[in-house]
């Protein structure tokens, strides 16, 4: 097990960390070398030994952006305390610069736009019609009432169908095993500490989205994603297109539970919308123009299980490879 727990920080470290957060590559890297840090975090549930979430529950307790051996230093110190935090967290990073990959598909479908999104946090990718976008060097895309306190930027290749204008959304739902109320302080600060160290523009742009979202409240139910979809859809309004969508939350569910996800929400009165590591949904993996194996660290955005294009992980970037949009 600590030979795996070694490959699954080094992963980390060499295809997620690596140009985006130098303190979280090193911290990885060092972890994945070090037996008796291994041995720690083995003892952990397996869905609680994520990089992610162990690094991140270590800066929420104190320790700063510091050396390795100071790192595995405190570590040591205060593996009790750590635990216990580990195990009574979530990941849950709501990252809003997903929001920039899943537009062009949104933009696309007939509106008004009902969306449900699945494994939502806070809710914060819920509001993309609220949100400034600026993908290469075409002209800005602003909401109406003028520019976003968000501003998303994407670079991208192929031919994306980048809309003129946004989506008209009239309504807005989720489900989550534990929401996060935006009003909750501690809470957000969880929230902020899930944006990695060595990434300010992404802190900013969460705390301009828990803004919006506090603003404009989106109603998040507690449960189950396969017991509460169907429930959300049905309480959707009739004349809207009811987009279900997700980023990053498959992932750890067992493959048994995706495939149970896929068949529902393909039986619903609604547009799917995924993006999730290559390899996540068997079904979409199966379409891909590469092996998942020789993308690794990157997602795919789908439409009704149709691959349209490679996304950074923070929606930083979108590789279209589909000839046109599949409606």
């Amino acid at each position: 097990m600590d030979g795996e727990t070694s490959r699954r920080y080094r992963r980390f470290a060499e295809f997620e960390a690596r140009g985006s957060s130098p303190c979280y590559e090193l911290w990885a890297l060092g972890i994945a070398a070090d037996p008796e840090l291994l041995t720690l975090i083995g003892q952990l549930p397996l869905e609680k030994q994520q990089p992610n979430l162990m690094l991140t529950a270590a800066r929420f307790l104190g320790v700063g952006e510091v050396s390795f051996a100071e790192f595995r230093a405190w570590v040591m110190r205060h593996w009790d305390v750590l635990a216990q935090e580990i195990l009574r967290r979530r990941t849950q990073t709501n990252e809003v610069g997903r929001a920039s990959v899943l537009l062009p598909v949104l933009a696309q479908l007939p509106g008004p736009l009902a969306l449900i999104e699945v494994g939502a946090s806070a809710g914060l990718c819920l509001y993309p019609d609220l949100f400034s976008y600026r993908y290469d060097n075409r002209g800005a895309l602003d909401p109406a009432g003028g520019v976003s306190d968000v501003e998303l930027r994407c670079v991208t290749t192929g031919e994306p169908p980048i809309p003129g204008r946004l989506p008209e959304v009239v309504w807005r739902g989720g489900v989550d095993l534990n929401p996060l109320d935006v009003t909750d302080a501690e809470q957000m600060r969880w929230l902020e500490y899930l944006v990695w160290p060595g990434q300010p523009e992404r802190l900013q742009r969460l705390r301009a989205a828990v803004a919006i979202a506090q603003a404009q409240p989106a109603a998040i139910k507690t449960g189950d994603l396969n017991e509460t979809v169907a429930e959300l859809v049905s309480a959707a309004p009739a004349e809207a297109t009811v987009v279900v969508f997700h980023s990053a939350v498959l992932a750890y569910l067992s493959v048994e539970e995706r495939e149970r996800f896929e068949r529902m929400v393909r039986g619903l009165r609604c547009h799917w919308v995924s993006n999730e590591g290559c390899g996540v949904i068997g079904s979409v993996a199966e379409r891909l123009p590469v092996p998942a194996s020789e993308t690794p660290g990157r997602f795919v955005v789908a439409l009704d299980g149709v691959p349209l294009g490679y996304a950074g992980a923070h929606g930083q970037s979108l590789d279209w490879f589909a000839p046109e949009l599949v409606r």
